[in-house]
């Protein structure tokens, strides 16, 4: 259980004491500094620990914000500092100077406001929430106490903690369509002791079940498999405002929410192309394009912004035009809504499901992702070559993790950083570019079985090893990551639709979908500061060009019936890889207290 420390002078009637116990910490009193730093020692070094004046007055929901946020060592609001174990010598630190200057006085100003001076003075990066109307105060005298406690009067804490629970960026159709009222669903479940993994998890299956309706081929099965879609975009916004609404951020609940949204949606896809098949009507190809589209879009997002999030100078034209346009109301909105996120999609998707048929479903979502793709990456594209900016080597670390390399590559690579003339920085991309367009032109375009895509993956492989030889730092080598994404996933496709034979698609939309959850997992790894995945597990699964490299010469060595075999044991055999090493991952980090976190971010 966490613990408060009380210092200071109690205040008669103050409902300070109950507000701290109702969040859960054991409250204690402090007389003086030098006891308060004496209940301090005492506090197990594995549990949270707060000090907070006793004159304090301020809104419950106020210090819910400043003393139970767990994605932070330490934290302060005025009145009150926390810190969690990592934190905790930082503050234990702080105090001991505070007692060896004040002599174990009686407290007369406030300790933890002075503690917090004796933090910032060190350079401790302490979080300090955004309180907004919440009240948060220390009064001086009587008055000043009068006035803050009409002031916390004035202001609804419920409203402020509801109206905080949603995201303050999001889509027009989760704005307006969703958000009004599952923020109440939030509030239910919180009130139920139901968690965020509990409703990710509701989430999942109410998406798998309208999978399995789609799947059906029948107009009810199609009709029943829309509503359940939006009822699980419901659950999927709910969970993160129930994290919100009650803070429990953690970094198991994190990857769950990422990793399960992808698996909804190309769960989704599957079950539309099973449908179809029922009908009559072959999509897999087309169900497997919108999958590799919508992970590309995925991985120009998160390599962009690994790019330069941390560059210095990181200004550009096209960014000022870009804020201009987003202090215009419908603009903003406007914006929002031609990138197609998730909101979007799926209201679109599941409108399509149940009014038409899945052949056009697919074809309205890939000319809409299509279409964003181009508008999300050539503004990119032009803000990189607009800015001038430095990149860091943690930034080109991260997109050479994303870049997904294996062993051939690694080696060429190494071959290649020996030769006297390297390419500028500036040419990574434009050194990947001509094997992978080669690679999956010569997959589409040539007859199934020739063994031009051998040698077209071959030279894939020493080009992408040569883009990947230097730091990634010049200023498109961001789109890196994305192009090897488009040259593997586009290569399966194209040789399973030259296959021309029943279950080849649907094995190669199996393995593209293992191959995409390394993929995605690498991404929420490095945002959580987690690192990239383990180098023997890239190795052990060959790595973007090693895939590649084994998938034509299986097309060109076996039959069409035995490619599809070959496809679902490489599918199954990278799943099972990944899966359990990324889930034993997930886990060993949650109980071990890795630090909470929670993705405000919305990929598209």
């Amino acid at each position: 259980m966490p613990t408060a420390i009380l210092t200071g002078q109690p205040v008669p009637g103050s409902s300070i004491e109950g507000d701290l116990r109702s969040l859960g910490f054991d409250v204690r009193t402090a007389s003086d500094t030098a006891e308060a730093e004496t209940l301090l020692a005492g506090v197990p070094g594995d549990e949270r620990v707060a000090l907070v004046d006793a004159r304090f007055v301020g809104h419950v929901h106020a210090l819910r914000l400043g003393l139970t946020d767990p994605r932070f060592p330490l934290a302060a609001i005025p009145g009150a500092v926390t810190a969690q174990p990592a934190g905790r010598q930082a503050l234990t630190r702080a105090m001991a100077r505070e007692n060896s200057a004040g002599g174990g006085t009686t407290l007369v100003d406030s300790l933890a406001d002075r503690i917090l001076t004796a933090l910032d003075a060190d350079g401790t990066d302490v979080h300090r929430p955004e309180l907004g109307s919440l009240v948060a105060t220390v009064p001086a005298d009587p008055q000043a106490r009068n006035e803050a406690r009409q002031a916390v009067a004035d202001v609804d804490d419920e409203a402020v903690r509801l109206k905080s629970a949603v995201k303050s960026r999001d889509g027009f159709f989760t704005t307006y369509c969703i958000s009004p009222y599952s923020r109440y669903i939030a509030r239910w479940c919180a009130r139920r002791g139901l968690t965020p993994n509990q409703v990710t998890t509701a989430s999942l299956l109410t998406a798998l079940i309208a999978a399995a309706c789609a799947a059906t081929g029948t107009r009810g099965g199609f009709v029943a498999a829309g509503v359940l879609l939006i009822a699980s975009f419901v659950l999927d916004c709910t969970d993160g405002q129930l994290a919100r609404y009650s803070l429990q951020y953690s970094t198991l609940g994190a990857w769950l929410d990422a990793t399960f949204d992808r698996a909804k949606e190309y769960a989704y896809y599957a079950g539309l192309a099973l449908g179809a098949a029922r009908g009559g009507d072959d999509v897999w190809a087309l169900a497997l394009g919108a999958m590799v589209l919508q992970t590309c879009r995925h991985v120009v997002d998160f390599s962009f912004n690994e790019a330069n999030h941390d560059a210095t100078a990181n200004t550009s034209p096209t960014a000022a035009l870009s804020d201009k346009l987003d202090s215009v109301g419908w603009t903003v909105w406007v914006r929002r809504m031609i990138v197609l996120p998730i909101g979007e999609r799926w209201a679109m998707i599941a409108v399509l499901t149940a009014v038409t048929t899945p052949r056009i479903t697919f074809y309205a979502l890939l000319i809409g992702c299509a279409f964003a793709a181009t508008y999300t990456t050539a503004g990119r594209v032009l803000r990189s070559l607009t800015r001038k900016a430095r990149r860091t080597d943690r930034a080109a670390r991260a997109l050479a993790d994303l870049a997904d390399s294996g062993p051939v590559a690694e080696a060429l690579a190494r071959v290649l950083r020996k030769l006297p003339a390297k390419p500028p920085f500036g040419a990574r991309v434009l050194v990947a570019v001509p094997g992978a367009a080669l690679v999956v032109l010569a997959a589409a375009l040539e007859p199934y079985g020739s063994a031009l895509p051998v040698a077209a993956a071959a030279l894939y492989a020493l080009t992408s090893a040569a883009a990947v030889a230097l730091p990634l730092k010049g200023a498109l080598d961001w789109l890196v990551p994305p192009l090897f994404r488009a040259a593997e996933y586009g290569t399966v496709l194209a040789l399973a639709a030259k296959a021309d034979v029943n279950g080849a698609l649907p094995a190669a939309f199996g393995l593209v979908s293992a191959v995409a959850y390394h993929h995605y997992d690498t991404v929420y790894r490095i945002r959580g500061n987690a690192g990239a995945p383990p180098a023997w597990l890239v190795r052990s699964i060959g790595g973007h060009e090693g895939r590649t490299l084994l998938v034509t010469v299986l097309a060109a060595l076996l039959t069409a019936s035995q490619f599809t075999v070959a496809l679902t044991v490489l599918a199954v055999a990278v799943a099972l890889v990944v899966l359990v090493e990324s889930i034993r991952f997930w886990v060993s980090a949650h109980r071990g207290g890795a630090p909470a976190v929670h993705d405000e971010g919305e990929p598209a």
